[in-house]
């Protein structure tokens, strides 16, 4: 399966009223924060998301999914960067890409020890890499507008993680937790400037909201294929009623509200901006209980 089974004809799109381009990017604090996380044998439960069975593998998954994923966002957004102008923006694209890769640097280190508790991250690192990789059938907008579609994904996990206390105790007292928390605030930190990078190149509306339904009919699909696998690895998952106990609470999930849904599907709205959430308090709040004075990772600030 690959992400340009469903490319979008630019030559067509550009003939087709294009975002608006040349306006001033608000100022937006994105920071590169020297970080590091650590798990040492035996701090972590074989099921670490509060005993739960089915939510421990697909965060095991996204975790999985991160390191390749962050490796494109960082190609695409790169890519187009001479071109970028406007002195704002091009300090945020400088935050985005140190981001990024301490994003990617982290997760790789949380999926080796994930795998070495029998989670098949390697597996789905190979893949991710396959799938987006560029196979010569994909133009550099079309990734970019890919790239964008997929931070809307990310920024709306995040947002929910960092808002709804249900959401936060899943995760229970762990190292996920933290690297969880640390990562949802930078992907909210970072999450329209994919998007204004689109915006200052000429990407059109109709390729942004073409690319986010093919973005839609895959990402979903792609997770439940590779957490069923994961799964099946799983002896604990061949006990019917831990089974159908964990996927029943699957469905109370606070991340698969018809809120949830309906943040994702603004994106396909003409004349959509990430910043039509506005999460600055909600930011300023997680800053504050992360990194403020006696911030519960400012210990892990190298």
């Amino acid at each position: 399966m690959r992400l340009g089974v469903c490319c979008v004809d630019e030559e067509a799109d550009d003939r087709e009223d294009g975002m608006t381009a040349g306006q001033a990017t608000p100022k937006r604090n994105v920071r590169t924060r020297r970080i590091a996380f650590s798990y040492p044998p035996g701090t972590l439960d074989r099921h670490y998301v509060q005993g739960d069975l089915v939510m421990s593998h697909i965060v095991a998954v996204l975790s999985a999914l991160f390191p390749e994923g962050e490796d494109f966002f960082i190609r695409s957004v790169r890519r187009y960067s001479d071109r970028i102008t406007d002195p704002e923006l091009k300090s945020q694209v400088a935050g985005f890409i140190g981001q990024e890769v301490t994003h990617g640097r982290e997760h790789r280190a949380l999926n080796d020890r994930l795998r070495q508790m029998g989670y098949p991250t390697r597996m789905v690192d190979r893949f991710t890499h396959y799938l987006l990789a560029d196979h010569g059938i994909t133009s550099g907008r079309f990734r970019l507008a890919v790239t964008a579609a997929l931070e809307h994904y990310t920024a709306t996990i995040a947002e929910c993680l960092l808002t709804k206390p249900e959401a936060q105790e899943l995760l229970g007292e762990t190292e996920v937790r933290s690297v969880l928390l640390w990562h949802a605030l930078e992907e909210s930190e970072h999450k329209a400037v994919a998007f204004e990078v689109y915006r200052a190149i000429g990407g059109t509306e109709r390729q942004r909201i073409a690319v986010m339904r093919l973005v839609n009919a895959l990402f979903i699909p792609i997770v439940l294929i590779l957490t069923t696998i994961s799964l099946a690895g799983d002896r604990s998952a061949y006990n019917p009623v831990r089974l159908v106990r964990s996927l029943a609470r699957l469905r109370h999930s606070p991340f698969l509200t018809r809120e949830m849904v309906a943040h994702v599907r603004a994106y396909n709205r003409p004349g959509f901006h990430p910043d039509d959430f506005d999460a600055t308090a909600l930011l300023e709040r997680w800053k504050a209980e992360l990194f403020g004075k006696d911030g519960r990772l400012t210990d892990h600030l190298k």
